[in-house]
């Protein structure tokens, strides 16, 4: 049969499920291991194309033409056709530090190229608009939308309602570079974090977090020593459960690598996800698939604290005698001061008496003569399909000489429904500490984080509002006034094919490997990646080999004006078909 169509050139879901279920009967295992990998990227891509990613902010055919703005406006947003409005209110009547907001927001495919590339945010402030520096990520086409997620900092004075414009529609737009003070190094989900307040380490095992420096005075570091057990020692232990009688712990620091993992650096933060089922100490002896543990860090620039989510979903009914969805352990005893919240906000120093034990908002540690502080603090702690939780988790002191230690253990019960959710959003403080004003920014802190900062589609303010301000939003090459033309740049790029897929005839453009083009002078700049790191060689499309018979680099510099064409590699974000354009789509037989 001639391969015509898309479920022609791949095979579905339900396909491999029989394949590997008639393997599985004559036991040919290596084929069964073979076809798990194969159902595993058929899920990935099929995530990819259709992953509800969530309720956007307004409607993608909400927006105003730049045109239509106050000439002042109109003017300092020049290269960029089309914007939306968004009002941030301020609910508590406090004056808020900036803290991160993201909203998900959607627009017309045919508006833009590349969301990542064009996306810039301007707050509207006396009357001038102010660029925003924002992080764009998640984005993917569904139907005639693109949704992404974008990120900001704001802050805001008591009850004030802020406005910021949006801006897309450029395809002069590069990739725009917002220096801040978060740098995140490493490979794959072992990174190092670190801003201006500390340095947090994640395990180049299982990603875990395993070390953190707060960057104050003598920069105390936080590490669990010791042998842990078998696996690397972390700071942070959750999540994990106990099996029925006991038997054995399933955790996911035992996890040798992580089953599946998705990371998003940028500026104003790197978010490390990261889900499975938990390991068994004699894995793969006993793998069962009971608790789903899904888990992700947020790290962010310019702010003392980050947040950390879960959730853990029973796959089906099992029995669970202990369960921790928070656990963390300090050795060195470098701390003093027990320090937690109740329901009432207030923070004491401390043992939490009997009545408090199971009703903890926030626990922690503190060393008043240090000032050096730690605290996690629980903003969200739900559950579906179980009775109401307890929110405990009391510090100690002194853990089996080895350190403190807090460890939170939910369930109400010990038989889990199938079904049954638990949900939390904490934030992990590292505050300066002293008597007298510890305890209140703690509190506050905690205040705004679980009121934060509201959004909500808005209206583009009057045009007697707007006043004329200096400079734009665009930078050199932004705006038309590139010195070598973009649009014959990227028409030339349609010229780079790739060879191996024989027939598609398809360009590096429609594949959506190219990620930016930027011009200085008369060098051209290309930021590019491969489709996946079984093709790891950029130099196949940058320079030619194997029958690529236009080169990125030779048809550049037949442009007019190129002297010089640098070619540089990324995997980040890893490229899938949310890439592709719609001529991308039709080539290689996708649906619309």
């Amino acid at each position: 049969m001639t391969e015509t169509t898309y479920a022609h050139r791949t095979d579905s879901f339900e396909e491999k499920l029989r394949l590997l279920e008639a393997a599985w009967k004559r036991r040919d295992f290596r084929l069964a291991r073979a076809l798990t990998h194969s159902l595993r990227d058929t899920a990935m891509q099929t995530q990819h194309e259709e992953e509800i990613p969530g309720k956007s902010l307004m409607g993608a055919t909400r927006f105003d033409a730049v045109a239509s703005l106050p000439p002042a406006w109109r003017n300092w947003a020049l290269g960029w056709q089309h914007c939306k409005t968004i009002h941030l209110d301020e609910p508590l009547g406090l004056e808020r530090p900036p803290e991160p907001v993201e909203v998900l927001l959607s627009f017309p495919s045919a508006q833009v190229t590349s969301l990542a590339r064009e996306i810039r945010v301007a707050r509207v402030t006396d009357g001038a608009l102010r660029e925003v520096p924002c992080q764009v990520h998640g984005e993917v086409r569904r139907g005639a939308e693109r949704l992404a997620k974008v990120l900001f900092m704001a802050g805001g004075t008591m009850h004030q309602r802020q406005t910021y414009l949006v801006f897309f529609g450029n395809p002069d737009a590069e990739l725009p570079a917002y220096p801040t003070d978060l740098e995140t190094r490493g490979e794959g989900f072992g990174l190092d974090i670190e801003n201006d307040f500390y340095k947090a380490s994640l395990s180049r095992q299982m990603g875990q977090l395993e070390r953190m420096s707060i960057k104050r005075d003598h920069g105390l570091e936080l590490f669990a020593g010791g042998e842990g057990h078998g696996e690397p020692p972390c700071i942070d232990w959750a999540h994990d459960y106990a099996a029925s009688g006991h038997f054995q712990k399933f955790r996911v620091t035992l996890w040798e690598t992580c089953p599946d993992y998705e990371v998003v650096r940028g500026p104003l933060a790197t978010l490390v996800r990261r889900w499975g089922f938990p390991h068994s100490p004699v894995h793969p002896v006993f793998t069962p698939s009971r608790v789903h543990v899904d888990v992700e860090y947020r790290f962010y620039a310019g702010l003392p604290w980050f947040h950390k989510s879960g959730t853990m979903e029973a796959v089906k009914a099992f029995e669970a005698p202990a369960l921790r969805d928070d656990e963390w352990v300090f050795s060195g005893n470098s701390f003093t001061e027990i320090i937690w919240m109740g329901p009432d906000g207030k923070l004491q120093t401390g043992n939490p008496p009997p009545d408090s034990r199971e009703n903890l908002w926030a626990v922690g540690f503190a060393n008043p003569q240090s000032t050096d502080s730690f605290i996690a603090l629980f903003l969200e702690h739900k559950a579906e399909g179980l009775p109401e939780l307890k929110h405990n988790g009391s510090p100690s002191l002194f853990y089996r000489s080895h350190g403190q230690l807090w460890s939170r253990y939910p369930l109400p019960v010990k038989q889990v429904p199938a079904g049954a959710v638990l949900w939390q959003k904490n934030a992990y403080a590292a505050l300066p500490f002293t008597a007298k004003d510890g305890p209140r920014l703690l509190e506050e802190l905690r205040h705004r984080l679980v009121n934060p900062l509201m959004p909500s589609a808005g209206e583009v303010p009057k045009a007697d509002a707007a006043k004329e301000q200096p400079g734009r939003l665009a930078r050199p090459g932004e705006a038309g006034d590139s010195p070598i033309s973009k649009q014959a740049l990227w028409a030339a790029l349609r010229d780079c094919k790739d060879e191996q897929l024989y027939s598609a005839d398809i360009n590096l453009v429609d594949l959506g490997l190219v990620h930016d083009v930027r011009v200085r002078g008369e060098t051209v700049h290309v930021l590019m990646a491969m489709p996946h790191r079984g093709r790891p060689r950029l130099g196949y499309f940058t320079f030619g080999s194997g029958g690529n018979s236009m080169p990125v680099q030779k048809r550049l510099l037949q442009v007019p004006g190129v002297k010089k064409v640098l070619v540089e590699q990324t995997w980040a974000p890893a490229w899938n078909s949310n890439r592709l354009t719609d001529e991308g789509r039709r080539k290689l037989g996708l649906p619309a």
